[in-house]
């Protein structure tokens, strides 16, 4: 089949992780760009190689020579622009976190759906070997039945002029790091049945830091850490009855770290082994599926279920820490 052609909605930094990923396989070639300013996407395009420059988002949603668009716009423009892609008949791939309310993403999966449509959340990690060998471990038991699951990805966030800092952009730590967080806990754990949050609030009036308990069933307690405020870190820990499996990098892989499994052995840990983990290309592996899905060759790996468990779950997060309560995730709509 001819390579799925993509076009590049903004020329957001997030970008180079999908051109380099595209680089790496001829299943997907990165065809055109579209920018709010022309002269900035045909300096982009020049850059890059890419063939085709636009001046405007509707010009590339417009264009008749592309498949699909990759959207890495500010969270808050993710699902406005999603919409039109769709309404354009663009197969879509969307920069997570989509959305921090379940009712805009079972939306816009209803127009993907009604449309014939792909529509994706770039959840790199999940495409990474590693994520199914760290799942695989829990749900095949090898520490025993699961009883909590501990996230951390944190970094230090200085200039608050960052779509990151900007409440009118969807900005905040648990939309930013704190949705890997929510993600590795709902793959271990499944989806939370009540969750609880503390955040705190910058001068810029996004959630700085974000801690979280998720409940989900089972008995298994999800807990994680997202914060602007702390060194750069990132680590899962998914601890059971009979064992740890802990996780250096969960989500940016490329950063490097071990998987580590350490057994209980009378009631202390052993010093654990290092799980070997296949190499792989997130980004690679995310184009290629959404090709694969695009074409029909294989079923798109993060689909509304998904999407609509993130979102949900991300609103009855702030709920709860607007509000100093535990909020059941079923009662969000």
């Amino acid at each position: 089949m001819d390579p799925v052609r993509l076009g590049l909605l903004s020329t957001a930094n997030i970008n180079a992780q999908i051109l380099g990923g595209a680089s790496e396989t001829d299943r997907v070639q990165v065809v055109a760009v579209g920018s709010r300013d022309a002269a900035k996407a045909q300096a982009y395009a020049a850059e890059h190689g890419i063939e085709r420059a636009h001046g405007t988002y509707e010009a590339l949603l417009a264009d008749e020579g592309i498949d699909a668009v990759y959207i890495g716009l500010p969270n808050g423009l993710h699902h406005e622009w999603t919409l039109a892609a769709l309404a354009a008949g663009k197969h879509v791939l969307v920069e997570k976190p989509y959305t921090r309310h379940a009712a805009e993403a079972e939306a816009a999966f209803d127009e993907a759906d009604a449309a014939g449509l792909v529509l994706m959340e770039a959840f790199m990690y999940r495409h990474h070997p590693q994520t199914a060998v760290v799942r695989d471990l829990v749900a095949n038991g090898a520490i025993g039945r699961l009883q909590t699951v501990r996230t951390v990805f944190t970094f230090p966030l200085e200039d608050l002029t960052n779509v990151r800092a900007l409440p009118e952009l969807d900005g905040g730590a648990l939309m930013d790091v704190g949705c890997y967080c929510l993600s590795g806990i709902r793959l271990l754990a499944g989806e939370p049945e009540r969750v609880s949050g503390e955040q705190v609030i910058g001068s810029t009036g996004v959630d700085m830091a974000f801690h979280g308990t998720l409940r989900c069933a089972g008995d298994v307690i999800g807990q994680f850490e997202a914060s602007f405020r702390s060194p750069q870190r990132q680590r899962l820990e998914a601890v059971g009855e009979e064992g740890v499996l802990t996780v250096g990098a969960p989500f940016r892989v490329d950063w490097g770290g071990q998987v580590r499994l350490a057994r209980s052995e009378g009631g202390a840990l052993s010093e654990g082994e290092v799980v070997e983990i296949p190499s792989g290309s997130s980004y690679r592996l995310q184009l290629e599926n959404l090709a694969d899905a695009i074409q029909e060759r294989a079923p798109q790996r993060l689909g509304r279920d998904d999407a609509v468990g993130q979102a949900r779950t991300i609103e009855a997060l702030y709920r709860a820490a607007d509000d100093g309560r535990t909020v059941a995730v079923a009662d969000v709509a």
